[in-house]
């Protein structure tokens, strides 16, 4: 059993790696044995978590990378070749909101402007689709691989005040479908492409808009998050962890196509 998730020696790149919820998979990874790239557009929370990889005896490497241009990705693909020597897997985890995109009463749903709109879209899924075109092309010249996305509960149940980033993830999950099946049909049945929804967990985006900045009692917004989570709690990043290492293992071989919920239930709730 141990060896169907085995992820040890696989070269695993991972977007958006500085963050929390990408770099805890980054160390989970890296302590399973993974040789792991750490991408990310501001080179020096790649290198931090690159460090602390090190540190703990791990192999990791960090490579600055713009998601939104395709020359950087290529430049970033050719370090983790260099590297490395192949590339096993792509995690896209590069994406978030933007304030301008979220309506508010100083900002109603008719006023939102289109270049904010249109920057959540393209960071979460042109930050997607076009890293998966970059790698997908070298996973494909080699024979096999993995690539998993990064969806969100918000692809499924659309929250409100966010529209292009709910929007943009649902373009994501179905992005997962299309590509899986396309790569299957046209290249390599040795390549496969899924997907996580991750339901709440606290991140450095929406930490204050679910818990009080100076007390951190819960907001009304993240009462009624919990209330609608039947574990009743928000997610820790390492609850993420085991879902992405089946993913990326010989456990999910015949695994394809699909988008899984981490989400403590909420999807399931209908809220009564």
């Amino acid at each position: 059993m141990q060896n169907l998730f085995d992820v040890s020696g696989k070269v695993v790149a991972i977007t958006g790696g500085g963050g929390i919820l990408c770099g805890t998979m980054a160390r989970a990874l890296a302590e399973s044995g993974a040789k792991v790239a750490i991408l990310d557009l501001i080179e020096i929370a790649a290198a931090k978590v690159a460090k602390e990889i090190r540190a703990a005896g791990g192999t990791a490497v960090p490579v600055q990378c713009n998601v939104l241009e395709k020359a950087s990705i290529e430049q970033a693909k050719d370090k983790v070749l260099a590297e490395f020597g192949r590339i096993d897997a792509l995690i896209n985890g590069a994406g978030g909101n933007k304030k301008d995109a979220t309506t508010s009463p100083d900002m109603p749903f008719f006023d939102l402007p289109p270049e904010a709109i249109r920057f959540v879209f393209d960071l979460n899924f042109l930050g997607t689709l076009l890293p998966s075109q970059v790698f997908g092309k070298e996973l494909v010249r080699q024979g096999s691989g993995s690539i998993l996305n990064i969806s969100s509960m918000n692809a499924l149940r659309p929250l409100t005040k966010i529209p292009a980033y709910s929007a943009a993830k649902a373009a994501v999950s179905n992005f997962t479908q299309w590509l899986a099946v396309h790569i299957c049909q046209n290249y390599s049945k040795e390549i496969r492409v899924n997907a996580i929804a991750p339901g709440f967990f606290l991140t450095e985006q929406n930490r204050f808009l679910l818990t009080d900045e100076k007390t951190g009692a819960l907001t009304p917004r993240g009462k009624t998050v919990t209330e609608h989570t039947p574990m009743g709690r928000f997610g820790d990043p390492q609850d993420l962890v085991g879902t992405v290492i089946w993913l990326l293992s010989d456990a999910a071989k015949f695994v394809t196509g699909i988008v899984v919920p981490v989400d403590g239930g909420f999807s399931a709730f209908s809220g009564v």
